[in-house]
């Protein structure tokens, strides 16, 4: 019954969107109220243990913009100074230089790969999407072409590779030992996002062109008046802060003892929001002052560059209350029931279990946990499992076909200036690549190890 209603929302809100042309945030809203009656969730919460309809939409449009309101604001505003010091320009002309226009798009695969490996995905992409922007301008390449190997290897590092928080709390939950599964997680990762990026943007990019939306473009891409650009390291330098931070604070959470103030101060510092804050202000002086910008143009650089986000967080948060409303709905526990029944092998069951999750709730940590939680004891039961692999497999699961109940699916679809159809077939099926081409490889690995 949960399934059904799922899939009538789901149907229900890409006929709102694409056909009724209401405004996705509207709409998303809208679904997510008609969700809640249908599987019959009070309308206000009788007990604060059982949430209601509006309070699950409050909570889930706050959850989701408490981290990505702040996320977005650091790194547009980042990504503006890249655009107005010439940064971003400067980055993409070393890289078609070093890689040649032919093959950028495995260089932005390479920079998203090594850059997500100690960020959010948000994080990566906020830092990131200048950079993909300027180099669809300055080539002429489908921003599709340029943009998939970027989320791809985002996405395969966020999903498969520690210390990403779901991958660090699957390892305790299955027991695997974490320098293992991240050796593992190379051995699959890497070949996926080479698959599910450069290959398939390719493919997809020549059949689908895609300029950057003029409105985005007008903030994160350097106007032409300036000629002379900014050091390659120092804008390097610039981009990579809050990655460093990030990944001396993931150092000190494994070497450190975690009640000393020296590995509370790294982890503060190397908290997503307050790395970012620190390179947003970084960069006001080595890429606004250092490059002759005052103060007031500074400070108009932040202003300009917030309007475009506003519609942007918007959706997302809307997104965010739709997903929320499922999970409080118990779609999830339904499929947990049915999973606990099955005969399965265990890799193939967290898989499933995951996939099955993502793909009603939309949320990628929310399937591997409630996955990870129900296959371990049985796991745990069968000789021979792979405690690694099972970690993998859970995570390749909890990537699959990302689509209108996932806020990630509107973030990239206003970002790219794409339709909800083009979106399914660029960044869903991109997803869905990842997550089929990561189970069978940790299938094949499975035999060998």
């Amino acid at each position: 019954m949960g399934i059904a209603i799922v899939i009538a929302a789901i149907v229900v809100l890409l006929l709102l969107i694409t056909v009724a042309k209401m405004h996705p945030f509207v709409a998303l809203i809208l679904t997510s109220v008609g969700v809640g009656l249908a599987m019959g969730m009070p309308l206000i919460a009788p007990s604060p243990e059982t949430p209601g309809i509006i309070d699950s939409i409050k909570a889930g449009l706050g959850n989701t913009l408490g981290f990505l309101a702040i996320v977005l604001a650091l790194g547009t505003m980042l990504g503006k100074m890249m655009a107005e010091s010439g940064g971003a320009e400067r980055i993409a002309k070393t890289l078609i230089d070093r890689f040649g226009q032919k093959r950028v798009h495995w260089a932005m695969m390479v920079v998203a790969f090594l850059v997500g490996i100690p960020v959010f995905f948000q994080v990566g992409f906020v830092l990131l999407i200048p950079l993909v922007f300027t180099i669809a301008m300055e080539t002429g390449i489908s921003l599709v072409t340029i943009g998939i190997p970027l989320v791809a290897g985002l996405s395969v590092v966020h999903g498969l590779v520690p210390p990403h928080p779901a991958a660090m709390a699957a390892v305790g939950i299955f027991k695997a030992d974490v320098g293992t599964t991240i050796l593992y997680s190379l051995i699959v990762g890497l070949p996926t996002a080479i698959i599910a990026g450069p290959l398939f943007g390719k493919w997809i990019g020549s059949r689908m062109y895609k300029q950057v939306p003029s409105e985005i473009a007008e903030q994160l891409v350097q106007h032409k008046e300036k000629k002379d650009l900014p050091g390659f390291g120092n804008t390097l330098f610039t981009i990579l802060l809050p990655v460093i931070l990030m990944l001396v604070a993931s150092i000190a959470n494994v070497t450190l003892d975690q009640a000393s103030e020296a590995s509370k101060v790294l982890r503060f510092i190397g908290d997503p929001i307050i790395a970012l804050l620190i390179a947003t202000i970084y960069s006001f002086f080595s890429l606004g002052y250092a490059r002759g910008f005052n103060r007031d143009k500074v400070l108009k650089f932040a202003n300009d560059c917030l309007g475009p986000v506003a519609n942007i967080l918007l959706v997302i948060g809307a997104g965010g209350a739709f997903n929320k409303v499922l999970l409080d709905s118990g779609i999830g526990d339904q499929i947990a029931d049915w999973a606990t029944h099955s005969q399965m092998s265990p890799l193939l069951l967290g898989w499933g279990i995951a996939a099955l999750i993502r793909i009603a709730t939309g949320s990628a940590t929310v399937s591997m946990m409630t996955a990870a939680g129900i296959v371990a004891p049985i796991a745990a039961s069968i000789p021979g499992t792979n405690a690694e692999l099972l970690v993998l497999a859970t995570g390749a699961g909890s990537l699959i076909l990302s689509h209108v109940n996932d806020s990630g699916f509107w973030m990239i679809k206003e970002y790219f200036g794409m339709t909800v159809k083009e979106t399914l077939m660029t960044w869903t099926a991109m997803e869905t690549i990842i997550s089929v081409v990561a189970f069978a490889l940790i299938a094949l690995l499975d035999l060998l190890v």
